[in-house]
């Protein structure tokens, strides 16, 4: 018995010096002892790892703005059975006239939205606006989708409606009439739009009027 209680009391100085070491390297790293993936956290303002990870954080952020307008799953027949994948169509813009659409495939929805969205980044449509608003009327058929864009005054809105809406949102017309025609099919009424926007011709301001804006 004296034996046991030796140990028990020899035992318990052990016990409060770990704790206090628990509790340093709580305050310290903002977790446990352990420096693994604990000390890398950051969020809750802990130790945050190598200078790296400070490097990535300092990079200037995309200012596109995506949104996904259609997800579908797709089935391919093989000699095995069936394989089944997932297609995603993504639309992103800046708001400030540049705007794209991207369609890509993948073994699940994040990688199909990733490619959809490096591959919308790749043909992207610079939207020529006056006075927030398209410069002129145009009608565009592809395929079996048609669409029709007309000027609208300010304050009009945009009158749209599925894909065409996000699409001219994305692009930063806030004053816009259209109609889709055809086909009610988002991916291809999506295409449309963007070729429909990227038909459309800029407005040249005259030396004339470049004149009499300077002597004002």
């Amino acid at each position: 018995m004296s034996e046991i209680k030796k140990t028990t009391t020899e035992d318990k100085p052990k016990d409060t010096a770990k704790g206090a070491a628990a509790t340093v390297a709580t305050d310290i790293y903002g977790g446990g002892q352990n420096g693994g993936g604990q000390r890398r956290q950051g969020a809750g303002g802990g130790y945050r790892g190598p200078k790296r990870g400070d490097r990535r954080d300092d990079r200037p952020k995309d200012d596109m703005e995506q949104r996904i307008l259609e997800v579908a799953r797709v089935t391919r027949v093989m000699a095995g059975g069936k394989r089944m994948n997932f297609r995603a169509c993504v639309a992103i813009g800046d708001k400030k006239g540049n705007v794209g659409v991207g369609l890509g495939k993948g073994a699940d929805v994040t990688m199909a939205v990733n490619k959809a969205v490096n591959r919308a980044k790749k043909t992207m449509v610079n939207v020529p606006m006056v006075n927030e608003t398209i410069p002129h009327e145009i009608t565009l058929k592809m395929g079996a989708a048609r669409q029709l864009f007309k000027p609208a005054k300010k304050g009009r809105g945009v009158i749209a409606g599925g894909v065409t809406r996000i699409i001219l949102e994305l692009a930063g017309v806030t004053n816009v009439t259209s109609k889709a025609l055809g086909s009610k099919n988002k991916v291809n009424n999506a295409r449309c739009t963007i070729e429909a926007l990227r038909g459309l011709r800029r407005v040249e301001v005259k030396e004339e009027n470049k004149k009499d804006e300077a002597k004002k």
